[in-house]
């Protein structure tokens, strides 16, 4: 994934997983860290990350799933450093749909080392969303 630095404007390739969380390249401030996972790499991806890790289960037919993907791109560029942001595409990712009970899309859950912070059904505005993933962050262990 390439992501370009909200503050330097540099663009910066972003691995799917890593020690710690991505930093430009050039200001070597935090950048958002947007990833896609599914049934293989969804271990690698969320469970094993450093950092906390929200999780948005969608679908690329879902009407409030594309208006809620733009919401959670610009809080994870405001979180940058803090979060990890996983979009996990339910029709490609059927065995994790049904791990943890996906009944609606799009569905969220913050993550901290494979242990499930939160989760919450439907799409909802910014607003909302950032203090559900922040009172979540204050959650972990």
């Amino acid at each position: 994934m390439i992501v370009q630095c909200r503050d330097c404007g540099k663009k910066n390739r972003v691995p799917p997983s890593a020690e710690g969380s991505p930093r430009c390249g050039n200001c070597h401030r935090p950048i958002a860290w947007i990833v896609d996972a599914g049934d293989d790499t969804f271990s690698d991806i969320v469970e094993k990350a450093t950092i906390p890790v929200v999780v948005d289960f969608w679908a690329p037919w879902c009407a409030p799933c594309r208006i809620v993907s733009p919401v959670l791109e610009d809080l994870a560029h405001d979180l940058a450093g803090r979060i990890k942001l996983v979009k996990v595409n339910v029709d490609d990712a059927p065995k994790l749909a049904d791990r943890f009970t996906v009944r609606h899309i799009p569905s969220l859950m913050v993550m901290n080392r494979g242990e499930q912070l939160a989760f919450r059904p439907g799409a909802a505005p910014k607003h909302e969303l950032r203090p559900w993933i922040e009172e979540a962050l204050n959650r972990r262990s």
